[in-house]
């Protein structure tokens, strides 16, 4: 199944993302929190606390550190507690913006993404408003050159939904939420080591936006992005140069 180009705005994701290497270690002890909190300390029996748990590993997080949020959220230690928030809205051109947020202030979260959005031509919306165009699924993508035979065998036998050859050469691998760990593990030890591995989020469709849209969205989701108490936004703007 071909799909679209999104390699160059994974790549500036990416970039990004090590641009703000200390904000990330703040999200991932939310997650770890929130997860631990929810679904107790035991790794095995709490899959959510296991992917916040290889994040934190993947950012170079110490055991240490890793542990002792874990025991504040299981009431082994006095810690914050954090509230999860989802925000709807859209951004330039009508494109579909979503924000997960954990915080311990609810009034002050809701006015700073209100205000990052409009501030850059986008607008907050209902519950529900723009949530039906995604879907909730675990996403694997592989660079471009990396064997889409090869891929998609491993992936289809380990129990994947789909297996999706963007324009660019990226290989995407689309799974349930229940089987991502099982097929990246038989990814993994087939010598397929994914550029990006996540449960999340994933448009139904795409919203191209190039020139000075482009760049107005990229603004927005920058603000948004390094708003303090946001976790992860999703959206399904296509940014081309």
């Amino acid at each position: 199944m071909a799909g679209h180009s999104k390699w160059a705005n994974i790549q500036h994701r990416k970039g990004r993302q090590d641009e703000k290497r200390g904000k990330i270690w703040t999200r991932v002890i939310r997650e770890i929190t929130v997860a631990a909190r929810l679904g107790g300390a035991d790794l095995a029996l709490n899959p959510r606390l296991r992917l916040a748990v290889e994040k934190a590993k993947a950012a170079n997080m110490p055991a240490d550190t890793v542990k002792k949020n874990i025991d504040k959220a299981t009431g082994n230690l006095e810690g914050v507690q954090y509230e999860e928030i989802r925000y709807e809205g859209y951004g330039i051109g009508g494109a579909a913006v979503i924000l997960d947020t954990m915080t311990d202030n609810r009034v002050r979260t809701v006015a700073e993404v209100r205000h990052a959005l409009s501030k850059h031509g986008g607008n907050l919306g209902t519950d529900g408003s723009v949530s039906f165009q995604f879907k909730h699924c675990g996403q694997l993508i592989f660079a471009p050159g990396t064997s889409e035979d090869q891929v998609m065998e491993v992936a289809l036998e380990a129990g994947a939904d789909d297996v999706i050859t963007d324009d660019d050469g990226a290989v995407e691998v689309i799974t349930a939420p229940a089987a991502f760990e099982v097929v990246k593990a038989a990814l993994e030890a087939a010598g397929l080591t994914p550029a990006v591995a996540e449960v999340t989020l994933r448009p139904e469709n795409t919203v191209e936006l190039t020139g000075e849209e482009g760049l107005r969205m990229q603004k927005l989701l920058d603000m948004i992005e390094d708003l303090d108490d946001v976790q992860a936004v999703f959206h399904n703007a296509e940014i081309s140069p």
